[in-house]
């Protein structure tokens, strides 16, 4: 009998083929340069396409970039300008598409999916579906029980066994947790309602099931000072907690115990991230427009004014320019945008230089950071009188008020400003995936998976049970992780 089958080296496979392989299958644009290095295979053109794209490669990474949900959305206009910004390098186009979905999400990196999360005296680090913290657990926060004070090294955090969280939040006193099953927790202090549990007589000192929520399946949670967002799937936005400036998004000023829709941004279009300051909200949908709500104060609304919105209200500016917003990020005093072409706009209170235009002038609506108008940004992070801006390089530009050394220049002290963006040099030598920043502590991760922080260390916030503080990075270990990974490496 005849043998049927032989082996065939890719080499001989059709073109249309090896495209469809390429493009289907889940690569990086990391993957594809590799790809494209190495064998003429994927390097060369094979006559398709061979006025427009360079390589195999170059036209899969393109496909990627259409089937991308950022991209798709946007117009004609704004997909030839990011394009044009990219120097029409479709795999550069393809790694800030990518890089941006990451940044408020979990990030890929070579020791696994990652992400990392400040709260104002702790922190929240997802590795693999485990999550760990530190930190001052204040009203339980941390999520480890009502015998826990504080924790001096990440600890992990105990959920029922199925689940695996994707994404968390904290602010002050309460932490929320979502599952890969959509499924939100929560944890901290409830007596405002913003855990969205109706017991609100007694902290809630270990992540418990947001009940009131069944059914309704979440991708994000922003926690604010007394009050919680939960976005869902299809891009309805929730919200739960105290509402004394109209930060809930009804239309009022009444608090509300269990999570609620937001009916008013129901004909906004579908929500895509949401980000949620002190008493303020701001949300991006899918056509790159961005609504606020809640206290006006020191004008984080961007509608030129302080006075408080009870409802969502678009803000104008981006509209009347046509520029796509595809991530905001809210301080406790200004917030930062990234747009859909890696531009970064600013506005709020600008003490300290924390808006970045080389002046502490408050800024009444978005102006563009016009001295990062040549890097690609990726990720923006506001919080107390700082900013942080990571580009796709990996570098990372940090400005605003050194707040114990927490913006991560050491050559300043602990009480200086940076009224400019500047390259934080102390980081260069690694490529940063990922940056969040507390009150006064800074925590970033590589694309290698290293955790680095920066700043006060007063609560063990940094992970680190022997320093008061650091004004550059040090890196921190998870002693469970390595644990885990030994464990795995001896069951191979």
């Amino acid at each position: 009998m005849t043998e049927r089958y032989r082996p065939v080296s890719i080499d001989e496979l059709p073109s249309h083929l090896i495209l469809e392989i390429l493009s289907s299958g889940g690569l990086s644009a990391v993957d594809l340069v590799c790809l494209e290095l190495t064998s003429r295979t994927f390097g060369g053109s094979h006559g398709l396409y061979p006025q427009k794209f360079r390589s195999l490669v170059d036209l899969a990474a393109f496909q990627l970039c259409v089937s991308h949900s950022i991209y798709s959305c946007l117009s004609r206009n704004a997909q030839r300008e990011l394009c044009d910004r990219c120097d029409g390098n479709w795999k550069r186009v393809l790694r800030f598409l990518l890089s941006v979905e990451q940044s408020s999400d979990i990030v890929e990196t070579s020791a696994g999916n990652m992400q990392i999360t400040t709260g104002k005296y702790h922190t929240f680090l997802i590795s693999n579906s485990s999550v760990y913290s530190c930190g001052s657990s204040l009203c339980g926060v941390l999520g480890h029980g009502s015998e826990t004070t504080q924790c001096v090294t990440f600890s992990r955090i105990s959920f029922p066994s199925l689940a695996h969280v994707v994404q968390v939040s904290a602010s002050h006193n309460h932490a929320a947790f979502v599952m890969q099953s959509g499924e939100v927790f929560t944890c901290g202090d409830n007596s405002s309602s913003c855990c969205g549990h109706k017991d609100t007589s007694r902290p809630i000192f270990r992540p418990r099931l947001v009940e009131a929520l069944k059914g309704v399946h979440c991708k994000q949670v922003a926690a604010g000072l007394n009050f919680t967002v939960f976005l869902t799937r299809q891009g309805h936005v929730f919200t739960c907690g105290m509402n004394t400036h109209g930060q809930l998004g009804h239309g009022d000023a009444i608090d509300r115990r269990t999570p609620k829709i937001i009916e008013l941004l129901e004909g906004a279009g579908s929500v895509v991230q949401i980000s949620a300051g002190p008493s303020y909200v701001l949300a991006v949908t899918d056509n790159g427009e961005v609504y606020s709500f809640g206290s006006g104060s020191n004008f984080c609304l961007g509608h030129g004014e302080q006075q408080a919105e009870f409802q969502p209200r678009i803000i104008q500016a981006f509209r009347r320019k046509g520029i796509h917003v595809v991530r905001v990020s809210a301080g406790d005093e200004h917030v930062v945008a990234l747009d859909s072409s890696g531009c970064v706009y600013t506005w709020g209170k600008g003490y300290c230089g924390a808006l970045g235009h080389g002046d502490e002038i408050d800024k009444t609506k978005p102006e563009l950071l016009s001295s990062l108008k040549s890097d690609l940004a990726v990720q923006v992070c506001a919080r107390k009188r700082k900013t942080f801006v990571l580009v796709d390089s990996g570098s990372v530009y940090g400005f605003g008020w050194m707040g114990f050394g927490s913006l991560g220049f050491p050559d300043r002290r602990a009480s200086d400003k940076v009224t400019r963006p500047r390259i934080l040099d102390c980081l260069k030598a690694h490529h940063v995936s990922q940056i969040s920043t507390g009150l006064y502590h800074t925590v970033a991760v590589t694309n290698r998976g290293r955790i680095f922080g920066f700043g006060d260390n007063e609560r063990a916030q940094l992970g680190h049970d022997t320093l008061r503080g650091c004004l550059e990075p040090k890196e921190i270990f998870v002693q469970e992780m390595a644990d885990d990974f030994g464990v795995l490496q001896e069951s191979v």
